[in-house]
């Protein structure tokens, strides 16, 4: 990933409706690629730009295109002249925040470039989903937000599984899926998103993937405080309408999003139910992973064969 350059992006005719925050007085701006999708940001403090990067989407690439798909901006208070005023983003014409927590401004604007991102991205197909890979193998865990699978994520890289992500699987046409690897946002004990900690795979002891892996195993699994985990293996067909539903683009690419689906549970195990605390799974679904491949590696040999 090179440096951002620094621009003023232009809009493609018709794409946004920036209406009035065109007025706010804009004085830098940039712009990068994000599995296909050509997003600016703009901002009226050129300083903005050099902390922009930890927050772009995991694989973004500086482009020096003109035109965006998407434009996100960043007011902030230049001061002097009275009461400081709270910072504000942008996402087209609608404002998503308006805070004086500069630092909250930008996990607002991080969080939604990455869902526009999940959302627009042609080439790839996004489900809400954490990912580690096993001995050459992906465990995707599709849950909603607060379902408890950044927690799971965190005890399987714990056990030395690879991280890929804690937020998206990011599917190709093939059905494998590849790293989307940002920090994990672990949450404290009363689940406040403000005060959750971001921590890397390596402070947890762990590796990231550095490239795409096939899918061994989903696993559908809803946490219940003592719940204990006797999951049910799904059909092909269930198996899909499961993960449709966490699928980000499934309204506005359905063909596609159902194919790369359909890709991988043809080759993957699928397990739904109910989990109780994660580092009692984690080891169970590493092993449930090893047997599923074990059994399914063509045996050799006749009677008697060792």
């Amino acid at each position: 990933m090179g440096s951002l350059p620094t621009m003023m992006p232009r809009l493609r005719p018709g794409s946004v409706r920036m209406g009035r925050i065109d007025r706010l007085g804009w004085r830098a701006g940039t712009c990068f690629d994000a599995y296909g999708l050509r997003v600016g940001v703009r901002t009226n403090s050129p300083a903005l730009l050099d902390r922009l990067g930890p927050h772009l989407p995991p694989g973004w690439r500086a482009c020096a295109s003109p035109v965006v798909d998407e434009i996100f901006s960043v007011w902030v208070d230049p001061g002097g002249g009275g009461a400081r005023r709270p910072s504000r983003v942008y996402a087209g014409r609608h404002r998503r925040a308006r805070t004086a927590d500069l630092a909250h401004a930008f996990a607002v604007l991080e969080s939604e470039i990455r869902q526009s991102v999940a959302a627009g991205a042609e080439r790839r197909t996004f489900v809400h989903a954490g990912v580690v890979g096993w001995r050459g193998r992906a465990i995707v865990v599709p849950g909603r937000s607060r379902s408890g699978k950044t927690t799971l994520v965190a005890e399987l890289v714990k056990a030395g599984a690879l991280y890929l992500s804690d937020e998206f699987a990011v599917l190709d046409a093939r059905g494998r899926v590849h790293p989307f690897a940002k920090p994990l946002s672990i949450r404290g004990p009363g689940g406040c998103d403000r005060h959750a900690r971001s921590r890397r795979a390596e402070d947890l002891g762990g590796t990231c993937a550095t490239r795409p892996l096939p899918v061994g195993l989903v696993v559908l699994a809803e946490h219940r405080p003592g719940a204990t985990w006797r999951p049910e293996r799904l059909t092909a067909g269930q198996a899909v309408l499961e993960m449709l539903a966490h699928t980000v683009p499934a309204r506005l690419r359905p063909e596609a999003s159902l194919r790369a689906l359909a890709r991988v549970v043809s080759r993957a195990t699928v397990l739904k139910g109910e989990r109780g605390e994660a580092g009692d799974v984690a080891t169970l679904l590493l092993r449930s992973l090893e047997e599923t491949e074990r059994d399914s590696r063509p045996r050799t040999g006749g009677t008697g064969a060792r």
